[in-house]
């Protein structure tokens, strides 16, 4: 179940953030990173539709929806789990990597929105965990270098896969601040905006001042927007440089951008065969989500990062369905 996952994924964490102080990485060079993924061949992606994969997980009570109904796609990029190695960037080819990035972000964040779309989910040589600590210019590079497979593969998305379909976007910690640049190159225009049902760029800051075009959404049905929020235990305040808080926060239990707190049992995702769901208030302040929670484990975490998705699962997932009918509508 859920909470399993949780400690998982925090013990997880505590083993990547010693791993970014326990090793010396070298200079960055793209020439010494791993070699890169190959999106013509279905092994280099973790979630495509028509396919059984980890995407494809069900909360209970549902049954699967075939692909063929599903109106638009969804291209998803997943978070950080690369924490030790010789290289600034990961092997898209390690398989206990690939396994860990299935079993965990994917099926418990990707899978939010397999009601509504087709998932599409590209491996991508992805920034070691030190990135985000390093000061000596080579964790950006890291990062810019990652970027460029997520952007490979959604150019090969977008000419062999999409055929004109509405897009969702979707992201957490890395992966958003992948999402965010991908958002500026492809979405910002007139043209590509109308595709964008909404962006659910989750954990990582964003700055709409980047954007000419595209505006956060002010509410449940919006769409050609994008949503984000970095969540944090009621009443702790992040530090002022932390990577996590932009400039813009969306209450995903209203879907507004407004202040005022929420409660909501419509959250968490458990295991198949179980029903249980447990209480959690959000509200915004300043530019982040304070959270306040009933589920085990986590309602002690003054950094709430690693359930930002989880804690709003199934809310999320109403969310996209609202969003794809309003598209359509509005079309």
């Amino acid at each position: 179940m859920l909470v399993h996952y949780m400690k998982y994924f925090f013990l997880s964490l505590a083993v990547l953030s010693c791993s970014a102080f326990a090793q010396t990485l070298p200079t960055f060079k793209d020439s010494d990173q791993p070699v890169a993924p190959d999106y013509s061949k279905e092994a280099y992606w973790s979630a495509l539709p028509f396919r059984t994969d980890k995407a494809d997980a069900l909360p209970y009570g549902e049954t699967w929806m075939e692909d063929s109904l599903k109106k638009v796609d969804v291209f998803y990029i997943y978070p950080t789990l690369y924490g030790k190695g010789k290289t600034w960037c990961a092997d898209v080819n390690d398989k206990h990597l690939n396994k860990r990035l299935d079993r965990l972000p994917v099926k418990f964040q990707a899978s939010v929105f397999n009601k509504v779309g087709r998932v599409y989910a590209p491996r991508y040589r992805q920034g070691i965990i030190a990135c985000f600590s390093d000061t000596t210019g080579n964790g950006e590079a890291a990062l810019a270098f990652a970027y460029q497979d997520v952007k490979t593969a959604f150019e090969y998305y977008l000419k062999n896969y999409n055929h004109g379909r509405p897009i969702i976007i979707a992201s957490h910690s890395q992966g958003t601040r992948h999402s965010r640049q991908l958002l500026k190159e492809f979405f910002d225009t007139p043209a590509m905006k109308q595709k964008l049902v909404c962006a659910y760029s989750i954990g990582y800051g964003i700055f709409p001042k980047e954007y000419q075009l595209l505006k956060p959404c002010a509410d449940s049905m919006q769409t050609q927007c994008y949503v984000t929020w970095s969540s944090f235990k009621e009443g702790y305040t992040p530090k002022s440089d932390s990577k996590l808080v932009g400039e813009v926060c969306v209450n995903p239990i209203t879907w507004t951008l407004d202040t005022m707190p929420a409660t909501t049992k419509a959250g968490i995702l458990l295991k198949v065969g179980r029903k249980k769901q447990f209480e959690s208030t959000a509200r915004i302040k300043d530019k982040w989500l304070w959270v306040k929670t009933k589920t085990p484990f986590v309602r002690s975490w003054k950094v709430m990062h690693l359930v930002d998705f989880n804690l709003f699962w199934h809310g999320i997932r109403r969310n996209a369905e609202t969003r794809v009918n309003s598209y359509f509508k509005r079309k």
